[in-house]
């Protein structure tokens, strides 16, 4: 009776060792072309990059202008300086402009130079903000600007609004997008390939360039002229790159 019960408890084991090389057969023989696969997909692929450019014109004008006080001590100059840009911040209110903010507060000591000497003879406050304003309005603005306080306008610069960027980004990536499928397409052409599927994609940048500052001074000495002021045109860039297998 021992010997029947042992006997039969070892068969299953028996039978085990015999069915699990078969296994283990069977599934490297499903797992390795599996992986031959995933490695030629890696392996043969083409990497390309494509660019794609959006002009769009501007209809803002972004601008930068401050009040500028010397005098005798810090506090005067101060003071004159805040007073001064108090009143050019409500006059810009005024005018609904857009995304008011001071950029810049500075008081510095204004100093001469005397036999190799050098003593304060001064102060100098300076007191800058920005914003955007219609192009069409911005000339008027600036000069009543200056009436109103301004003594120096320090640069505009042209954009286009928020939605129109945001579109042409949209269209800049597609274009991208084509110019990258295109430029696989010429290559798997030459080389007699096919191209299979894309088995990545990045998206490198879709942005607008900010855009130059022109400078302009000496605000006071031209408030009685008209100033025109004219925009432009703004590029948005985006660029793709894809890797495609074939």
């Amino acid at each position: 009776m021992t010997r029947a019960a042992l006997s039969g408890s070892q068969f299953p084991n028996a039978n085990l060792w015999k069915i699990l090389p078969l296994t283990l057969l069977l599934c490297l023989n499903i797992t390795l072309p599996a992986l031959a696969q995933e490695k030629e997909k890696l392996w043969r692929t083409l990497s390309v990059s494509g660019r794609g450019v959006e002009t769009i014109p501007t209809t803002l004008a972004q601008v930068s202008l401050g009040v500028e006080i010397q005098g005798k001590t810090a506090q005067e100059v101060q003071q004159e300086a805040a007073r001064r840009s108090s009143a050019v911040v409500a006059f810009l209110k005024s005018q609904n402009v857009e995304k008011l903010q001071t950029t810049g507060i500075q008081l510095n000591p204004v100093y001469s130079y005397t036999n190799n000497v050098q003593r304060i003879t001064g102060y100098a406050a300076n007191n800058t903000v920005s914003f955007r304003i219609p192009t069409e309005k911005a000339g008027t603005l600036l000069d009543n600007a200056v009436k109103a306080g301004a003594t120096q306008i320090n640069g505009i610069s042209f954009v286009a609004n928020d939605e129109a960027i945001a579109a042409a980004q949209k269209q800049a990536l597609k274009e991208a997008t084509q110019d990258a499928q295109q430029q696989a397409d010429a290559v798997f052409s030459a080389l007699g390939f096919k191209s299979k599927e894309v088995v990545s994609i990045q998206v490198n940048n879709a942005s607008a360039p900010p855009p130059p500052m022109f400078l302009r001074a000496e605000a006071a000495k031209v408030a009685d002229a008209s100033t025109p002021v004219v925009g432009g045109e703004q590029q948005v860039e985006a660029s793709v790159t894809l890797q495609i297998s074939y």
